[in-house]
């Protein structure tokens, strides 16, 4: 049966604009986890963000499916007066419920192939300080905190970078 065969398969890929709001569900529900007094209201729409994101001809969003299904995703570009060789890591967002299955350590793979086929030096991100999880995640993966954008008091995130080496 071929739907018993599909189960098991990863597909790590571009994401499509057709696919923005279940990225932005997604992103919800990763979202949620970390904000102790639950998710504030920002007033983005979110679906249109991700759709800006996946069109955006200078970035890129990746996305793994797994059985038909969208279960984690990554947006990166580089950032507005960064300089040459450097990407943003803007979101990276594993579903809740696909934790700890190795989706996110292999999508973060998928990034740094990206990035090295791109001729990137250096990656960049912000974690938001409630974020433990994703922060130890991080720390696993290599990055390190970036000495060139120390936390600020009152600033709610922690700014990290990484080294991207070509193999």
């Amino acid at each position: 049966m071929i739907s018993d065969r599909l189960k098991g398969l990863r597909v790590i890929r571009t994401a499509l604009p057709a696919e923005a709001a279940k990225i932005a569900a997604l992103h919800h529900r990763a979202r949620s986890t970390y904000y102790p007094d639950g998710l504030p209201d920002d007033g983005v729409d979110w679906t249109a963000a991700w759709l800006g994101a996946v069109e955006r001809p200078e970035g890129q969003v990746l996305c793994v499916v797994e059985a038909g299904e969208i279960t984690a995703v990554a947006s990166f570009r580089t950032p507005e007066g960064a300089p040459a060789g450097t990407v943003k890591l803007f979101q990276f967002h594993v579903d809740p419920a696909h934790w700890r299955t190795g989706i996110g350590t292999a999508l973060h793979t998928a990034c740094l192939e990206q990035w090295r086929a791109d001729g990137r030096r250096t990656a960049v991100l912000d974690v938001h300080v409630d974020n433990r999880r994703a922060q130890a995640f991080y720390a696993r993966q290599g990055w390190v905190p970036d000495p060139e954008q120390p936390p600020a008091e009152g600033d709610h995130h922690l700014y990290l970078r990484y080294a991207v080496r070509g193999e």
